[in-house]
């Protein structure tokens, strides 16, 4: 697997919370190379890498497909469309970005900006009631291609950086898709400790919905949310984040498997896996809390790839994370 190339091609389809056709249609055909099982229900894609064995646990494999974005809620007289938020957007970089709409037929855009020299003060956050988006059609030519509750994504191509290092707009969480995917190809000629079940979940950006759907539909022994996690930047608390190209984050916290935490920073200290811990105080906000409290309770932990920039149309990952991550994964799965 090429994962540059995989990567982008995840990235640059889309798949707002909610309206993931697009990017199911993607993922389901990259899972058949891999999978003897593959399904699409309302949680999401499931792939199953090899037939069931009942004398094996099952263990989940867990990525989300959505992304962030807006979905249109007006229409102004003057032709200008109105939109809320999808998932945690970043206000701060709104004004001024391209984007497109997703109606009858996909429409490009520009979300207004007022120039400086007409404002009272450039240090406030525009609210988004303020914001509209400007396609240069008029009212009516709109709502003949625009309905509201249409998905509105932002338009931004995948770009290669300097050190393995790539940038697009839907990293989060495509590059943990992509880990699973390797994942799966460095299975598969492996003996096996589980049913390993790649799980691609809806509308994660919206409560982890999806995957409550189908913990419930799979009822997994073991789940590992594969998401990501801030990378460090400059300024931030290096406490709270990552760092880019040394490694997966393995998950502590009071919500998660003590046991599967431990487990795998011993994988990766004998197998010589980069690897950084994550410590969180409480709930992760990933698809683990909805594995961990299915049913009887699951078995769970978070494999997280440190990304900059979350939430905006410049996400930044190392490719060498995504290899890591993948590394780790199959070691934990196979005897």
């Amino acid at each position: 697997m090429d994962t540059r190339e995989t990567s982008f091609a995840l990235c640059e389809t889309v798949g707002v919370s909610g309206d993931e056709t697009e990017t199911i249609k993607t993922v389901s055909k990259m899972l058949e190379e891999y999978c003897a099982e593959v399904n699409v229900s309302e949680g999401g894609v499931t792939g199953w890498l090899r037939e069931y064995d009942s004398s094996l646990p099952k263990l989940v494999l867990d990525a989300h497909i959505d992304q962030i974005g807006m979905i249109v809620n007006y229409i102004t007289e003057e032709g200008f469309v109105k939109f809320s938020a999808v998932g945690g957007i970043d206000r701060r970089l709104l004004p001024a970005q391209p984007v497109v709409i997703h109606g009858k037929k996909k429409i490009k855009g520009v979300i207004c900006s007022v120039p400086p020299h007409l404002t009272n003060s450039d240090s406030k956050v525009t609210e988004i009631d303020s914001l509209s988006i400007d396609t240069g059609l008029t009212a009516d030519e709109l709502k003949k291609n625009v309905s509201l509750g249409d998905r509105i994504s932002f338009d931004v191509k995948c770009r290669e950086l300097l050190n393995s290092r790539v940038t697009g707009g839907a990293m989060d969480d495509r590059c943990g898709i992509v880990a699973i995917l390797r994942t799966l190809e460095l299975l598969k000629d492996r003996e096996l400790k589980y049913n390993v079940i790649a799980v691609f979940s809806c509308q994660e950006e919206i409560g982890e919905r999806g995957a409550k759907v189908l913990a419930c539909e799979i009822s997994p022994d073991t789940a590992i949310a594969v998401d990501v996690t801030f990378g460090y930047t400059q300024g931030e608390n290096r406490k709270k984040c990552g760092i880019l190209g040394q490694g997966a984050m393995i998950g502590i916290s009071p919500s998660l498997s003590r046991n599967i935490s431990e487990e795998l920073i011993n994988i990766a200290k004998s197998e010589n896996i980069p690897c950084q811990v994550e410590v969180m105080e409480g709930l992760t906000s990933t698809n683990a809390d909805r594995y961990s409290v299915n049913q009887d309770g699951v078995d769970t932990c978070t494999v997280s790839i440190p990304l900059r920039s979350m939430h905006t149309p410049v996400e930044v990952i190392d490719l060498n994370d995504i290899e890591y991550t993948a590394s780790l994964l199959a070691e934990f799965a196979a005897k």
